[in-house]
């Protein structure tokens, strides 16, 4: 797997009842997922010698993020590298302007946008959507509400333009809230589908998800699932593919986002799904069977540690595991930073407010935030 971080390190525990031989491509020996390999390679991902040097050995290569340059992906397939998703599935998650020109060629929803070239032709795109606010976007190497802009006057539209890359506008979208449908595929086409969730944001970065979505209608939910299944088939997706949805308030689906690779938004099916999406991607990426995506209980919710003013937030685990012993911790073992993901909770059961309340107290006892 190339890249470190808290998807590989989870990635590699769902591989380990499987008796999977994990490698890993890190940047520093103490990244989350270098601390738990027992096999680490330690390179630059842009550096194409380090990469095919890694891959000499290995059945198969995936990935914890997108950011592995184009030109590198096919240079390594040209060598016989067995690549999931390949290059030319992952590029749509890799460039905005790529998905979106796909995405409209299949047919698949999405907000009104197009490329533009310098702030007046954003205010330009502006006018022809009905006004400021629009969206700005770089179409590379935005992550977590990095490279998105809420722009609300010209003057608002320079700073994405400053990046060097070209940068995509699209409407504000009036939606109710938003969703996920994930799902994972593997080579000869077998598929399955996690129930649709609701993902709610603060500052940009996912901090409640609910599992399922409440309150959403079935056959909206069936719409996105076949909506997440059919955009994996056309662009050729092995292993989880996460779609990022808007709800509109005229009862509409929009795409927003795709990524290619475990999810925040998957991150609940570690204990409340059958088949997690870790070890589903796994399952995928090697062409097993892939396993049941149902989940075990009517609600999970998932909530995002984030790091706080507690430089050592392991001794809040006595108040949390002993207020909620069905709580779930997944810690990734970064070191705490205010508003760095450092770990999340799953609770479930049956009542949904009493699943929410116990997995934001665990979040924010965790934070710091709540002191009893």
């Amino acid at each position: 797997m190339v890249g470190g971080g808290q998807l590989a390190r989870m990635t590699h525990e769902a591989g380990i009842p499987l008796g999977i031989k994990f490698k890993l491509l890190s940047d520093t020996s103490q990244d989350s997922a270098a601390q738990v390999v027992s096999e680490v390679v330690l390179g630059d991902y842009r550096d194409l010698d380090t990469l095919r040097d890694f891959a000499r050995g290995c059945d198969v290569i995936t990935f914890d993020h997108e950011h592995v340059p184009a030109e590198h992906l096919a240079a390594l397939e040209a060598d016989g590298v067995v690549i999931r998703p390949g290059r030319e599935a992952l590029v749509h998650a890799q460039d905005k302007g790529v998905m979106r020109a796909k995405l409209d060629e299949i047919g698949a929803p999405s907000p009104r946008h197009r490329i533009v070239a310098d702030p007046a032709d954003a205010a330009a795109f502006a006018a022809e959507v009905g006004g400021f606010p629009i969206i700005l976007k770089t179409v590379r190497g935005g992550y977590d509400g990095k490279g998105v802009w809420f722009v609300r006057t010209p003057e608002d539209a320079h700073d994405p333009f400053r990046a060097g890359v070209p940068v995509l506008a699209e409407e504000k979208v009036d939606f109710v809230r938003e969703l996920a449908a994930n799902i994972v595929r593997s080579p000869h086409g077998q598929a399955v589908a996690y129930p649709v969730v609701e993902s709610r944001q603060v500052d940009g970065v996912c901090d409640t998800v609910i599992a399922p979505a409440p309150g959403l209608d079935e056959e909206l939910a069936g719409q996105a699932q076949e909506l997440a299944l059919r955009i994996a088939k056309e662009l050729g997706v092995v292993g989880h593919l996460a779609v990022e949805l808007f709800q509109t308030k005229d009862g509409r689906i929009l795409v927003n986002e795709l990524a290619m690779r475990p999810h925040n938004s998957g991150h609940w099916t570690q204990d409340g799904a059958i088949t997690s999406q870790f070890a589903n991607h796994v399952r995928a990426v090697l062409d097993l069977p892939l396993g049941d995506p149902r989940p075990r209980a009517p609600w999970t919710v998932m909530c995002n540690v984030l790091g706080g003013d507690y430089p050592d937030m392991y001794s809040a685990y006595l108040h949390c595991m002993a207020r909620d012993p069905q709580l779930k911790i997944h810690m990734y073992g970064k070191d705490v930073k205010p508003g760095r993901k450092v770990g999340h909770v799953n609770t479930y059961g049956d009542d949904l407010d009493d699943v929410l309340e116990r997995a934001r107290h665990a979040a924010g006892y965790l934070r710091g935030t709540i002191v009893e």
